[in-house]
């Protein structure tokens, strides 16, 4: 897919031409000094806190290459992806298998000090799930770097006994349970916003919030780190806007137009700064609360609130469904690694 961003005003007549990953600027004047070109696109003319930032600066690098009597100027990524949409339109990276260059990241990070928290709500039966959920992220989630788990929970006596490396630390919030499990999924937001504010501002930097029922499969790291970030619906990959299971009734604080929206997003996988999230938390909890003074309640709880929140505050990074894949068996051409897997359960019996 090639988009002709139209003509600009950048060293003479330059059309500019983004296909993905490849920034590519065909000059029409034969006079053109190309290097000079060069020098005033690559340097000035980048945005502040766009390719200026760490985390894309690191991973580009350019080239100039003259065919003939014209040149082209490409700025190459050399960990891209072309199968795949890698980038969305507000510049924000899409995060696959092949697009970042791990040990980079890791050593950016470790300059920061920083702790990492990872939310989970493990309430009435969940909690059976807390034994695999825990090992499998002490094999896979951030690996070398300082994390706190904080297990939302009812029973913090059924909390396994595992041993994490050091760095590491399990937390129990002991919370109340609801009668149903829509109320329980409604409530997550307005827990996890109560404890930014009394203790995690105190304790992390970042907040990566998921699911329970769910293991851990492979390398899941400082990459998914971002001030907002969210992880693509593995349902909705492939699917168009019209399919997308947003709130379409208008009474509802979730409600999000057919004419809106970019992608349909997992509630059980998002995350950001400390800031970030405690924004989105508390925007969502209170559409929750205004929705149930109407006794509206949306299609999809909380992940009706969080798709709303993300149309008109766009995340900064986007996870893969690799992130949050929903099957062991079936694996798209398209899919390089399954990082979090859904555990196969009975979703009736878990929740009644």
């Amino acid at each position: 897919m090639i988009r002709d961003e139209g003509d600009r005003s950048l060293c003479g007549s330059v059309r500019v031409l983004l296909e993905w990953n490849t920034l590519l600027v065909q000059p029409f004047r034969e006079d053109l000094d190309a290097v000079e070109c060069e020098k005033k696109l690559l340097a000035p003319e980048i945005p502040e806190g766009r390719c200026q930032s760490e985390e894309v600066a690191l991973s580009c690098m350019y080239q100039w290459s003259h065919s003939g009597e014209s040149g082209t100027i490409e700025i190459l990524f050399p960990y891209r992806r072309t199968d795949v949409l890698t980038f969305t339109p507000w510049l924000a990276p899409i995060v696959w298998e092949g697009t970042f260059n791990l040990d980079i990241l890791n050593e950016q990070f470790r300059k920061r000090n920083a702790t990492v928290g990872l939310t989970v709500f493990a309430i009435k039966k969940y909690v059976v799930f807390l034994q695999r959920f825990l090992e499998t992220a002490e094999t896979h989630f951030m690996i070398g770097h300082r994390v706190n788990y904080y297990i939302f929970t009812d029973r913090p006596e059924a909390i396994p006994n595992i041993t994490v490396k050091e760095g590491r630390e399990i937390i129990p919030l002991r919370v109340r349970n609801y009668p149903r499990w829509q109320e329980i999924s409604m409530r997550r937001m307005e827990m996890i916003n109560h404890y930014l504010q009394q203790r995690f501002i105190h304790e992390v930097a970042f907040l990566v919030c998921v699911d329970v029922d769910m293991r851990f499969s492979d390398h899941i790291g400082v990459e998914i780190l971002s001030e907002l970030t969210g992880t693509i619906h593995p349902g909705f990959f492939a699917a168009g806007r019209q399919a997308f299971t947003y709130e379409r009734r208008s009474i509802s604080e979730a409600y999000i137009p057919p004419e809106e929206g970019d992608f349909y997003y997992a509630g059980g996988f998002f995350g950001g700064t400390v800031p970030e999230v405690y924004k989105l938390t508390k925007k969502c909890h209170e559409a929750i609360m205004v929705d149930k003074n109407k006794s509206v309640e949306a299609i999809w709880q909380e992940e009706s609130h969080l798709n709303k929140y993300f149309v008109y505050h766009k995340p900064t990074k986007i996870l893969s469904p690799e992130y949050l894949w929903f099957s062991e068996r079936y694996t798209p051409h398209f899919l390089k690694k399954k990082r979090f897997i859904a555990i196969p359960k009975n979703s009736y019996a878990m929740r009644n």
